[in-house]
C-alpha cells in the first residue's frame, strides 16, 4: 500500500505512459517556474525589510522633532493656538491614495501621499508664535510622510510574506509530492510494459515450439504412413505377409548392396 501511495493509480499502457510524461514535463517546468518567482519574492521581501529598518529608525528622530515643535508652539503661542488651527481647516489638504504594483505576479499595495488645495493658515499665530506654528506643520508633515511610506512597506512586507509562504509550500508540493509521484508512475508503467513484452515474447516462444513440434508429428506421421504404403506393395508382390516385407524392408535399408 505504501508504494502504490507513491505513484497514480491508472492503468499501465503506452498512451498513460506519455500522458504521464507530459505531465512531468510540466510539472518540471512549473516547479522551475514557481522557484525563480520564490527568488524573486525573496530578494524583493529583505529590501523591503531593510527599508522599513531604516525608515523606523528615521521615524523616532521625526517623531521626536515634530513633539518638539508642538511644545515649542503650545509654548509660544499659547494652548488656544490649537483650536485657532481647528478653526481655519476645513478640509484636509495632505491625503493619501493606494495604487498596486506588480511583483513577479504578486500585486503589493503601495501608498503615496498628495497635497490638495492650500491650507489658510496664514493668520495662525499672527499675535505671536507664528514661526512656531509653521515649523510645527512643516515636522508634522514629514511625520505624515514617514508615516504613510512606512505602512506602505509593512503592508507590501505583509503581502509578500504570504505569497512567499504559498509559493514555497507549491514549491515543495511539486519537488516532493508530485514530481515523485508522477516518476514513480513512469517507473511502474515501464516496468509493466517490459513484463508484458517479456511475456509476449515467452508466449511466442512456445507458440513457435508447439508449431515445430507438430509440424515434425506431421512428417513423422506421413513418414510412416509412407512406409506403410510401401510395406503393403512389396507384401502384395512377393505374396509374404506384412510382417515379412517389413523385415525384408528394414533389411534391405541396412544393406545399400540388395537389389530387388
Amino acid at each position: 500500500m505504501s508504494g502504490q501511495s507513491q505513484r497514480l493509480n491508472i492503468v499501465p499502457t503506452v498512451t498513460t505512459l506519455g500522458v504521464v510524461k507530459a505531465r512531468l514535463v510540466g510539472a518540471t517546468r512549473g516547479h522551475a517556474l514557481l522557484k525563480k518567482k520564490s527568488d524573486a519574492l525573496t530578494v524583493q521581501f529583505r529590501q523591503i525589510l531593510k527599508k522599513i529598518v531604516s525608515t523606523k529608525e528615521s521615524m523616532g528622530t521625526i517623531m521626536k522633532s515634530s513633539s518638539f515643535a508642538l511644545t515649542e508652539a503650545k509654548y509660544v503661542a499659547g494652548e488656544n493656538v490649537k483650536h485657532v488651527v481647528l478653526e481655519n481647516v476645513h478640509s484636509a489638504s495632505l491625503k493619501v491614495r493606494s495604487r498596486t504594483e506588480n511583483v513577479a505576479g504578486v500585486k503589493l499595495p503601495k501608498f503615496e501621499y498628495f497635497t490638495e488645495g492650500e491650507t489658510k493658515n496664514d493668520l495662525t499665530g499672527l499675535a505671536r508664535g507664528g514661526q512656531q506654528v509653521q515649523a510645527c506643520r512643516g515636522a508634522y508633515v514629514k511625520a505624515i510622510e514617514v508615516l504613510v511610506e512606512l505602512a506602505s512597506l509593512q503592508t507590501s512586507f505583509l503581502t509578500l510574506d504570504d505569497a512567499i509562504k504559498t509559493t514555497n509550500r507549491r514549491v515543495n508540493a511539486l519537488e516532493n509530492v508530485v514530481k515523485p509521484r508522477l516518476e514513480n508512475t513512469i517507473s511502474y508503467i515501464k516496468g509493466e510494459l517490459d513484463e508484458l513484452e517479456r511475456e509476449d515474447f515467452f508466449r511466442l516462444k512456445k507458440i513457435q515450439g508447439f508449431k515445430k513440434r507438430e509440424i515434425e508429428r506431421q512428417l513423422a506421421a506421413a513418414k510412416q504412413f509412407a512406409e506403410e504404403k510401401v510395406v503393403e506393395k512389396v507384401s502384395l508382390q512377393k505374396g509374404i505377409s506384412i510382417n515379412a516385407a517389413h523385415n525384408l524392408l528394414t533389411t534391405a535399408a541396412k544393406d545399400e548392396d540388395i537389389i530387388f
